[in-house]
C-alpha cells in the first residue's frame, strides 16, 4: 500500500478534487467517444511510422516549430523606431524561472552591434593607482562566480501609471528576464587597478561600446558589493542583443545600469550626472519634481496564467495558477494571490525558497468554479515591504511617473476564461 503519510490536507483536498474532475472529465469524455476510439490512443501516428531527425540535423537546437509562438514582440506605437526601443519577453508562455536568452527582452540605445572576442576592450581609468586595459581573454584568467539574477527595465509597467493600457503579462511586465550570468566582481578588476583607501564619496562611471553613449554614474559601495563584469548567461556566451561579448550586471538595480559591450569604467570623485542619468531615468512627482538615483527595483509580482495570452480553455475545475515575484531589495518570502480584487487572499506556494535579486515562481493549485474572477498577487520580500496598490502607489508619486511601477495588477477572468486587463485600484 503506497504511504500517504507525508500528504498534507491541501494536498489531499486537491488530489480529491483532481479525482474528482478527471472522473468528470472521463464521463464527459466517455460519452463522446463511446462509439468512436481515440484514433490517438488506438492507431499508429505518422510520427512513428518512419525515422526522424539524425543528430546532425540542428547543430544549435532550437524550439519546435509548435512553439513559435514563444517569441519576443514589440509594441510598434511605444516608440517611433526599433533602432532605439524595446521589446518584451513572453514571460506568459514560460514556466520557473531561467529565462531562455533568446527571449529575453532587448533594450538598446543605438542597436546592437556585432563586435568579436579579439576586438573587445575594457579599460579602467581615472581615480586609480595604474589605469589599465583588459582584453577579453584576460578577463578569462581571473576568478568567476556564477549568479542568477534579474535584469527589470525601470519603465517596466510604466504605461500602466494612468489605468489599464495593455492587454498581456508579456506587455504589462515583459521588460524583464532571469538568467545565471558568469563573470568578474568588479571590485576584482578595481582592486588590480588599485584604489587607494579613501573610498569615501567614490563613484565609477561607466559605458558602453555602443553609438548611443549610454553611461551611468554608481556609487562604490554598490560597485564593490555584487556588481560582475560577465561574460556568460545560462551556461553560454552572451548573445549579440545582450551585450556580447561583454556586459555589466548590476542586480536589483534597474537595467539601464547593466550597461552592454562595455568599454571603460572611470573612478570619479562625483556622480556625472549624464544625459541618461538626468533627461530619463527620473521619477517626477505630482508636484513637478522629481526624484532621481531610485535605482532598487521595488517588490513586484505578476500572474502569468491565467492572463490575457494564458486564457481559460479546460472550463471548471482543477486549475493551477502560476506567476513570477521579484525584488531588488533581497529574496521574496510570501507571494498571495486574491481573486476577487483584493478583498481575500490565498498564500501562494513558491517553488522554492526565494533567492535574492532573482524571479521566484509561484503556484496557487485551486479549483474553479467557472465563476469570473479578479485575479490579483501580491508579492512581499525578506525586508517586510509589500508590494502597493495602484491607489497607494498613485497617493505617493501621482500619475506623472514613468519608471517604478510596482502596483498590484489585476485580471478579469471572464466565465469564458478569457482575461482582461483592468484596474482594480
Amino acid at each position: 500500500m503506497a504511504d500517504t503519510s507525508d500528504l498534507t490536507p491541501s494536498r489531499r483536498a486537491f488530489l480529491r478534487g483532481s479525482a474528482a474532475g478527471l472522473a468528470g472529465a472521463a464521463m464527459g469524455a466517455g460519452a463522446a467517444h463511446a462509439a468512436e476510439p481515440d484514433p490517438l490512443i488506438t492507431e499508429t501516428q505518422g510520427f512513428a511510422q518512419g525515422l526522424g531527425d539524425g543528430v546532425d540535423a540542428t547543430p544549435y537546437g532550437l524550439p519546435i516549430s509548435y512553439e513559435d509562438d514563444v517569441v519576443r514582440r514589440n509594441v510598434e506605437w511605444l516608440t517611433a523606431d526599433t533602432i532605439s526601443s524595446i521589446n518584451f519577453t513572453p514571460i506568459h508562455a514560460l514556466d520557473g524561472t531561467i529565462t531562455p536568452q533568446g527571449c529575453a527582452f532587448e533594450r538598446h540605445h543605438s542597436g546592437a552591434i556585432e563586435m568579436s572576442k579579439s576586438e573587445y576592450r575594457l579599460m579602467i581609468n581615472g581615480l586609480v593607482d595604474r589605469p589599465l586595459v583588459f582584453t577579453y581573454e584576460d578577463l578569462e584568467r581571473f576568478p568567476r562566480e556564477n549568479h542568477v539574477y534579474f535584469c527589470e527595465c525601470a519603465a517596466n509597467t510604466g504605461m500602466e501609471w494612468a489605468g489599464a493600457q495593455l492587454n498581456g503579462a508579456q506587455f504589462t511586465h515583459g521588460m524583464i528576464h532571469n538568467m545565471e550570468y558568469t563573470g568578474v566582481p568588479l571590485r576584482t578588476l578595481l582592486q588590480e587597478a588599485g584604489l587607494g583607501d579613501d573610498l569615501e564619496g567614490k563613484w565609477v562611471f561607466v559605458e558602453g561600446h555602443d553609438a548611443s553613449s549610454n553611461g551611468r554614474s554608481i556609487p562604490m559601495e554598490k560597485a564593490l558589493d555584487d556588481v560582475l563584469v560577465a561574460f556568460k548567461a545560462n551556461g553560454e556566451a552572451l548573445r549579440k542583443e545582450h551585450g556580447y561579448p561583454v556586459r555589466l550586471v548590476v542586480p536589483g538595480w534597474e537595467g539601464n545600469l547593466w550597461v552592454k559591450w562595455i568599454r571603460r569604467i572611470e573612478v570619479t570623485d562625483a556622480a556625472v550626472e549624464s544625459r541618461e542619468e538626468t533627461s530619463k531615468y527620473t521619477d517626477t512627482l505630482a508636484d513637478g519634481t522629481s526624484r532621481k538615483w531610485t535605482w532598487v527595483m521595488d517588490a513586484k509580482s505578476i500572474i502569468t496564467s491565467p492572463s490575457p495570452q494564458m486564457p481559460i480553455t479546460h472550463g471548471p475545475g482543477p486549475m493551477v495558477i502560476s506567476g513570477l515575484a521579484w525584488s531588488g531589495h533581497g529574496a521574496i518570502t510570501r507571494v498571495d494571490v486574491s481573486k476577487d480584487g483584493g478583498k481575500t487572499w490565498e498564500t501562494a506556494r513558491l517553488a522554492k525558497p526565494g533567492e535574492k535579486m532573482a524571479l521566484t515562481r509561484f503556484y496557487l493549485d485551486t479549483n474553479w468554479d467557472g465563476e469570473e474572477m479578479l485575479l490579483q498577487a501580491r508579492a512581499i520580500d525578506e525586508t517586510g515591504y509589500v508590494q502597493p496598490t495602484k491607489a497607494q502607489l498613485r497617493e505617493v508619486r501621482g500619475e506623472n511617473s514613468i519608471y517604478h511601477n510596482n502596483c498590484i495588477q489585476t485580471w478579469h477572468v471572464k466565465t469564458s476564461g478569457e482575461a482582461e486587463n483592468v484596474e482594480v485600484s
